[in-house]
């Protein structure tokens, strides 16, 4: 079994060739772990350098894969100094200042605590030191066996479906994949949940199992705590958000959309159009919703209503607002996602974007639409035929007439590619399979969709119901609309051959004068 390169104790690069399990086990310093037979290695990177490594293998016979969180051991020594070290430092380490992080936290306090305790570590080398370090940071201020995990910027989603089984997990490489890492104790992974739900100033117990919060770095955790709701012991999923957001010069350059999907939706949210983004759980809703809001003009103000904090945008002129519970499980103090859509309204934002409806907001969203305000939102359905359907029954009750308020509907799916087209293509992808307009009568007219066979996105602009209202309202022929489409599509197609993918340089780029080239055809003035 051949192995990529891999840091030692020592931080040096060196590779090796093993001829046996065991040697491969010693050489990962995996204890109690052992690689199915059948695996070959298909990637190593860093996780947390010299300390910890990702390394994934792939079944020869059924395809799947297999990720392996590696890291350096401690010995004896170590792991008496780790632990009383760790006793130490939970009595002794105090609350972060309100302007530090926890991270910030336990490294101005620690250098401090260390030298109060010196004798914990008598005998132990700086090398050693750095390791137990390592740990104490992972236990204390981390999130204990899955901290590599939350380091790995490739995993989108974590789950653990309870005691003495392997935590899953999703790649954006390899997808789903079964870990190395298992909670064999209940007492183990009931402490960490309520550690990590505590540490967000939330409360989980059997009274009240499930939890559903936000985590540092917008992560999205939801828990059900214990075997009242999950026989099987506590479950709990991460949803990882990146660092910095998806723009929609990576949906291009992802081939989630193409260029002209992408010049079409810039036009739609600089003239205040309604956009709902729609697809299963998975599907990238969020992260598409993100990508379209970025392309709103920055002097435009917007307010972002949610249960979970996930929505991340650029603007400055942007206010984020969370929905908050009731006191004692009840109803006292509940601040609803309808109610801070109704609060949404008196700032007199040009978008209001609300994260997910699902009940009584989604109609008073509709009333903000009907009194000029721009709206985005996500919705769990299949396609547009369902959203009509969820949305005139209960508990929505949106009245028929006004269902056009809600004027373009993006369908997100994560599909699958035909293994005929070739095998450079990813056997999966996320895609806007469909993006269709909503007119005045409640007709649907598709104006893209993906081609399964062919993997191209079909354009049918020439009656777009929503670029002739655009051309209408600003009094101009609609060739002068699809002239100014025509020139955002080389716009951008500039952003993606020069990489301008951060959110901050998109936002920059798509308003900036320095960027428009082409001077024998300006810019509509108003498009």
């Amino acid at each position: 079994m051949k192995l990529g390169k891999k840091k030692n104790e020592e931080v040096e690069e060196q590779e090796q060739s093993f001829t046996s399990e065991e040697e491969l086990l010693g050489y990962l310093g995996i204890q109690g772990w052992r690689v199915p037979e059948g695996y070959i290695q298909i990637e190593s990177y860093p996780l947390k350098p010299p300390f910890s490594y990702a390394w994934v293998f792939q079944d020869e016979s059924e395809g799947g894969y297999l990720y392996i969180v590696d890291e350096l051991a401690m010995n004896r020594e170590e792991r008496a100094a780790f632990n009383q070290l760790k006793n130490i430092l939970e009595f002794q380490l105090k609350a972060p200042r309100p302007d530090e992080t926890l991270e910030d936290s336990f490294k101005r306090q620690f250098p401090r605590i260390l030298d109060e305790n010196q004798a914990t570590v008598t005998g132990i080398n700086q090398v050693s030191l750095r390791k137990i370090t390592y740990y104490l940071e992972k236990e204390l201020i981390g999130y204990g066996k899955i901290d590599g995990l939350m380091c790995d910027p490739y995993i989108e989603d974590i789950s653990c479906l309870g005691v003495n089984k392997p935590v899953f997990l999703y790649h954006r490489r390899y997808e789903n994949m079964r870990t190395n890492i298992v909670y064999t104790n209940e007492e183990e992974l009931d402490d960490f949940i309520t550690r990590i739900v505590h540490r967000q100033g939330k409360h989980v117990s059997i009274a009240h199992p499930i939890v559903d919060l936000t985590l540092p770095g917008k992560h999205r955790l939801a828990v059900s705590f214990g075997k009242e709701t999950t026989p099987a012991g506590t479950s709990f999923t991460i949803r990882k958000f990146r660092e910095d957001p998806i723009t929609i010069v990576d949906l291009i350059t992802n081939e989630t959309i193409d260029e002209s999907i992408a010049a079409y939706l810039w036009l739609l949210m600089e003239n205040k159009m309604s956009v709902m983004v729609v697809g299963p759980t998975g599907a990238g809703k969020t992260t598409a919703l993100n990508a379209i809001a970025c392309l709103v003009r920055p002097d435009f103000k917007m307010i972002s209503v949610e249960e979970v904090s996930e929505i991340n945008l650029p603007q400055e002129n942007w206010v984020s607002t969370i929905s908050r519970p009731g006191f004692g499980g009840l109803n006292e103090g509940e601040v609803s996602l309808y109610d801070l859509i109704k609060s949404a309204v008196r700032h007199r934002p040009a978008l209001i974007l609300v994260g997910e409806v699902r009940g009584e907001e989604a109609y008073v969203l509709f009333q903000a639409l009907a009194t000029g305000h721009g709206g985005m939102c996500t919705l769990h359905a299949e396609d547009v035929e369902t959203v009509i359907k969820r949305l005139t029954q209960p508990p929505m009750n949106i009245p028929q007439g006004i269902l056009p308020l809600m004027n373009c509907v993006i369908v997100v799916k994560q599909v699958k590619t035909p293994t005929f087209l070739g095998v450079d293509k990813k056997a999966s992808s996320r895609k806007f399979v469909r993006i269709s307009e909503i007119d005045n009568n409640g007709g649907i007219h598709d104006v893209f969709k993906w081609n399964a066979s062919g993997d191209y996105f079909q354009a049918n602009l020439g009656d777009s119901y929503l670029l002739n209202k655009i051309a209408k309202s600003l009094d101009v022929p609609y060739s002068v609309v699809m002239q100014e489409f025509e020139r955002r599509k080389q716009i951008l197609l500039k952003m993606v051959e020069r990489g301008l993918r951060d959110f901050r340089s998109v936002h920059k780029a798509l308003y900036s004068s320095i960027n428009v080239e082409d001077t024998n055809n300006p810019p509509v003035k108003g498009v």
